[in-house]
């Protein structure tokens, strides 16, 4: 077979920036988004279903089962969902530059690499109880956060295998596939969880089954789907030792997003315990809970924009395309700033009932609608800038993306949230602003980076790297 030259001429087309172009982009961008957004909400809300379920069963439960998904989110979940973003620049930038036997051996990568990643977590969460009681956690709590996360380690390896399964897909644009799939398992789990935490009387245990059953069953149906559909034809690969040589590939990306996401997971988690030490501790973490979770479903939402992003970019750039990848951005960016202020206006004209949505305590209520016009610009900033991360997985920039993260949250973010809060005496509203001021830092960088950027070197950067690969692959398959 012969191989396109490696530079950014190599691609099919080339695109100016202009209205005509960015037109088209901004549907080929939705079209994307649209299902990557039911995609990712419906696996975002097996464990909030779980957690209502259990919440359903008395006090105990509910926090123990909150407490549970928290530590097991910060210390598992986060961690191969980052990992697995390496399929982004692996996966896209190959499919744009046509090397679609590539993705085959990446997926087998990917799943081998996270899976590895998944074998000493569950050491952890076997002690989380004891860790739980050090931190100063109520006993009866901790017990039961301790047993609801080791019930939920058979989730957390389909949930690695998931997440491979899922990138697999995106980088190539099947996106119905997913949709149907997450959304179909969503309306199983439902009733699944209510029969086992109920009928069979299987509490906090049922709960934290359903969530590893469904993920187990989505990964069945999408495997089915990659094996069989002729839409996978061409990317479909056998195991070889190809797979096993593209491990430090995987990890050369994989290391960085995974710690570009928990950087970003755990500060968060940071807010949610420095509320604790405040004097009314119970009621400012439930405030600034009611927030993070407002925030973080929107978040998702937000997602299904910035994986549209990612694969847009990684395929142009892959094809040699830098002056499409350009328009990439800007219709992604566009199309983000539309959704985050539509939501921001709503969420602002709902700020006075906002709270009765999770609360009846009119304290909590009141608290909430002081605080929503804070939240209604997180909206907006989260929108930006999980865009542009999105835009930042596509051009291969984790590792850039963990050190912005890094002085993003933990250098500008967390400290102005303890001055704010413990120093001024804003209290949960302090802890907020740093929460805005962390993401508007990540935000700016990014912006920053994008601006100075020459997409014709990124474009033959990342053919370069493709197709020095197939050299090397192809020069072992010689000897």
């Amino acid at each position: 077979m012969e191989e396109a030259p490696p530079s950014a001429e190599g691609g099919k087309t080339k695109s100016k920036v202009t209205l005509r172009s960015l037109s088209k982009e901004l549907r080929r961008v939705t079209y994307l988004a649209a299902p990557m957004l039911v995609g990712s909400v419906s696996r975002y809300l097996l464990p909030v279903v779980s957690l209502m379920m259990a919440g359903h069963l008395d006090k105990l439960s509910l926090s123990g089962v909150a407490i549970g998904n928290a530590f097991t989110t910060v210390t598992g979940f986060s961690l191969v969902f980052g990992m697995s973003c390496a399929m982004e620049t692996l996966c896209g930038q190959a499919f744009g530059a046509e090397q679609y036997q590539k993705l085959g051996i990446y997926i087998y990568c990917s799943i081998i690499s996270v899976t590895l990643v998944c074998f000493p977590i569950p050491l952890l969460w076997m002690f989380e109880e004891k860790l739980l009681i050090l931190l100063g956690q109520d006993p009866s709590v901790s017990k039961i956060a301790g047993k609801y996360s080791i019930l939920l380690i058979p989730a957390l390896l389909a949930y690695a295998i998931l997440q491979s399964l899922v990138r697999y897909l995106q980088t190539q644009g099947l996106t119905l596939a997913m949709l149907l799939s997450s959304f179909a398992i969503l309306c199983f789990h439902i009733p699944v969880c209510w029969a086992l935490v109920y009928k069979l009387e299987l509490g906090i245990t049922g709960a934290a089954l359903s969530v590893g059953l469904s993920h187990w069953l989505n990964v069945t149906w999408l495997v089915i789907y990659i094996k069989y559909s002729s839409a996978c034809e061409r990317t479909r690969a056998t195991f070889s030792l190809e797979v096993f040589r593209s491990i430090r590939e995987f990890f050369q990306f994989g290391i960085p997003a995974a710690v570009m996401a928990c950087f970003e997971s755990w500060a968060i988690e940071i807010m949610i315990l420095l509320s604790g030490f405040l004097r009314n501790s119970k009621f400012e973490t439930s405030v600034l809970s009611i927030c993070i979770t407002t925030t973080s479903l929107h978040y998702v939402i937000s997602y299904g924009i910035a994986s549209a992003a990612s694969t847009r970019v990684s395929n142009e750039l892959g094809a040699g395309n830098p002056e499409a990848a350009k328009v990439a951005v800007t219709a992604s960016m566009i199309l983000a700033a539309i959704e985050a202020i539509s939501t921001s206006i709503i969420l602002f004209c709902c700020r006075s009932v906002l709270g009765y949505v999770y609360s009846n305590d009119k304290e909590v209520v009141k608290y909430v609608a002081h605080i929503t016009p804070l939240v209604s610009l997180s909206v907006i900033i989260d929108s930006l800038r999980a865009t542009l991360s999105g835009i930042a997985r596509g051009s291969g920039w984790q590792r850039l993306g963990a050190y912005v993260n890094l002085v993003a949250f933990y250098l500008v973010g967390i400290p102005l949230a303890v001055v704010l809060c413990f120093v001024l005496h804003f209290r949960g509203v302090g802890l907020w602003i740093g929460i805005l001021a962390g993401s508007t830092t990540q935000l700016l960088l990014f912006l920053l980076k994008i601006s100075f950027t020459s997409w014709k070197k990124q474009a033959t950067k990342a053919r370069e790297r493709i197709f020095a690969q197939t050299r090397a692959d192809g020069n072992r398959g010689l000897t």
